[in-house]
C-alpha cells in the first residue's frame, strides 16, 4: 500500500485538497491504469494518513455545499513523503502483467485455444496502446500537466510497443498451418 501512501501525501503536498478531489485528479490522470489504487482505496486512505498523524483534515464550507474534509500535510506527512519517494525509488522494481497467469499455463491448452488466447492479449494491448496514444497527443501541448506524468505516458507506450513485439515472437513459435 505504500504506492497509494505515495500518491495521495504526493497530491498533497503540492496543494490540500478533499478525497474526493483525490480521487477526481486519480481519475482524470488516469494513475489508476498504471498503479493499484481505486476509489474506496482512496477514501480509506486519508482516514488512515489522518489517523497516523501524516495528514490533517480541516472542515470546511463553501457556499450551500455541504460540508467537507480539505486535508493537507503535516510535518510528519513531509517527511514520510520523502522517506516513501527515497524507499520505493531504491527497492527493486517488479512489472506485473495480469496476462502472465495465461502465458504460464499456454502449454496446457491445444494450440487453437493457445492462439486465442494471445490473439485477445493482443487485442488488449492494441486497446492499450491506442489509448496511451490519444492521451499523449491530447495532453501533451497542456500546460498545466507535469512533465513527469507525460514520462510515466511515454513509459507506457514503450512498454506496449515493447509487449507488442513479444507478441509476435510467442505466434512465430506456434506450427503454421
Amino acid at each position: 500500500m505504500a504506492a497509494i501512501d505515495l500518491i495521495v501525501l504526493g497530491m498533497l503536498k503540492k496543494e490540500p485538497m478533499s478525497a474526493y478531489d483525490i480521487q477526481k485528479l486519480v481519475e482524470y490522470r488516469n494513475i489508476s491504469k498504471w498503479v493499484k489504487i481505486s476509489t474506496p482505496s482512496i477514501y480509506k486512505k486519508t482516514i488512515q494518513l489522518e489517523e497516523k498523524g501524516l495528514i490533517k483534515g480541516d472542515i470546511v464550507k463553501e457556499g450551500k455545499m455541504p460540508e467537507k474534509a480539505v486535508y493537507s500535510l503535516t510535518d510528519a506527512g513531509e517527511k514520510e513523503f520523502e522517506r516513501l519517494m527515497l524507499e520505493i525509488s531504491s527497492n527493486p522494481i517488479h512489472i506485473f502483467l495480469d496476462f502472465n497467469a495465461v502465458i504460464v499455463n499456454l502449454d496446457s491448452l491445444p494450440v487453437e485455444m493457445q492462439k486465442s488466447c494471445i490473439a485477445g492479449i493482443e487485442r488488449n494491448i492494441e486497446i492499450l496502446k491506442s489509448y496511451i496514444k490519444e492521451n499523449i497527443s491530447e495532453k501533451e501541448d497542456m500546460s498545466e500537466i507535469p512533465e513527469t506524468g507525460m514520462a510515466v505516458l511515454r513509459q507506457q507506450l514503450i512498454l506496449v510497443e515493447a509487449i507488442e513485439k513479444w507478441i509476435v515472437s510467442i505466434r512465430e513459435k506456434f506450427p503454421r498451418e
